[in-house]
């Protein structure tokens, strides 16, 4: 073993060894870094920085949310206390409660409470932090990767400040991979990186920056292990695609990203983009998402987007959702894809949706009343007694199957719900129901 391999042995995890000491380190996130920003209020080194708050972290993976917090530790002249959402309960958060108010009051200090995950505290958990944070015992820093209006409780969220991450940029990638492989803390030199390999980490990273280094990390290994004694090895785009073996992807099922994709998924249907379709559906089937779940989304897109301008569609939509029933994965991506292009470039109408919605609309909000005497129930003894059925012509008695004929209770006559576009089928639809609504007005 070399002794640049040594170095890399047995060590802390390079993204680990690499976070920031100070706020200056810390690449992206320059929205939430100006001066004056509550996260630079909490660093404060002083602690003298007035408005300093709780906050609240939201952003994905690797976007720097414990960065941000570790930062603030080495920064702040607060005495600084971090727990896990994961293995903390409501009885270490107490205990953290009761040290914050005796150090406050034995040695004027402010405790600043660090809690990761705390998406997964349940609402008794998170119920024992609202007196701290209430009562200013404890500045609390919670992160999150799930949107905190779902995750979190109103009367935390009330006292705190929603600061939201956004992924790095590539550029910012970049930075943090170029300081990883001359910092002491980092690699120190032990390897460079030739330009291909570089570019892969980033495009590798997805803006998440622990992906980087620690693909980074894997690649200088493979690229210490193939090198020279006495010589310091290139790392190439072969030794990160060795390393790496595909991009992170950014998809919880059970979180925004489940439902990003999803609906990226439908709007580019809508939008006649299949190229953006079949991303979106790749993304989830890499991803492991329910094939069910998407094959009722393109059934549900084929009524409502595409509709009656291609009427064949809602059955393409349906045939695809039992042939993923039928045959299972992986092969149930086939007919996925077929019927996506298929409804991403076929005609589309929400003409029947938008009607259903305004007709539900007149329900909810008392547009309706009684049938017509003439289209009530004339079948049973008396019902002619009372006028049922009377004046009611049958349709099929004329040449064209259609008669002039009420058929919309009195209150409603004359509202018109359908409005067929003048694309695909419903062209003809169109111009056929012109003249159907002429012969039932009389006309």
């Amino acid at each position: 073993m070399t002794s640049a391999a040594a170095l890399l042995s047995g060590q802390t995890p390079l993204a680990v060894r690499m976070r920031p000491v100070s706020l200056d380190e810390v690449a992206g996130q320059k929205h939430l870094l100006r001066a004056g920003s509550p996260i630079v209020a909490l660093a404060d080194p002083a602690a003298t920085s007035p408005g300093a708050v709780s906050i609240i972290l939201w952003g994905p993976p690797g976007t720097g949310k414990t960065t941000l917090a570790q930062a603030i530790a080495r920064s702040s002249g607060r005495r600084f206390v971090e727990l896990s959402a994961i293995t903390a309960g409501v009885k270490d958060v107490r205990e953290v409660m009761q040290e914050a108010i005796t150090q406050r009051d034995l040695y004027g200090q402010t405790t600043i409470l660090f809690l990761d995950e705390i998406h997964r505290f349940t609402k008794a958990q998170q119920d024992a932090l609202l007196p701290g944070v209430e009562n200013g015992w404890v500045l609390l820093i919670a992160a999150t990767t799930e949107n905190p209006s779902f995750s979190v409780i109103s009367p935390l969220m009330s006292r705190s400040l929603l600061l939201t991450l956004q992924p790095l940029t590539d550029d910012d990638v970049g930075l943090l991979v170029d300081r990883a492989v001359t910092d002491a803390r980092g690699l120190n030199g032990a390897v460079t990186l030739a330009d291909d390999a570089r570019a892969a980490l980033i495009r590798l990273a997805s803006g998440d920056a622990r992906r980087a280094l620690t693909g980074l990390e894997a690649a200088a290994a493979v690229a210490l292990s193939k090198g020279e004694e006495g010589t310091v090895p290139a790392a190439t785009a072969d030794d990160v695609a060795q390393a790496v073996d595909k991009a992170l992807l950014r998809y919880d099922r059970q979180g925004d990203e489940h439902y990003d994709v999803i609906s990226a998924f439908i709007k580019s249907i809508r939008g006649s983009d299949p190229d953006a379709a079949l991303h979106y559906l790749a993304r989830m089937i890499e991803a492991g998402e329910d094939p069910r779940f998407i094959a009722r989304r393109l059934v549900i897109s084929a009524s409502e987007d595409v509709g009656l301008a291609d009427p064949q569609a809602l059955s393409i939509a349906v045939a695809a959702a039992d042939a993923v029933a039928f045959i299972g994965m992986p092969e149930g991506r086939i007919p996925l894809a077929e019927a996506t292009v298929y409804l991403a470039t076929t005609a589309k109408s929400n003409a029947a949706y938008v009607g259903i919605d305004q007709a539900i609309a007149d329900i909810r909000s008392g547009g309706f009343g009684r049938v017509p005497l003439h289209l009530r129930d004339a079948h049973y003894p008396g019902a002619k007694r009372l006028g049922h059925g009377r004046g009611y012509v049958y349709p099929h008695d004329s040449e064209f199957g259609i008669l002039p004929q009420q058929y919309l209770p009195d209150e409603l006559r004359g509202k018109r719900y359908y409005e067929p576009k003048n694309l695909g089928a419903e062209r003809d639809i169109s111009a056929r129901l012109e003249r159907i609504r002429r012969i039932l007005d009389g006309r």
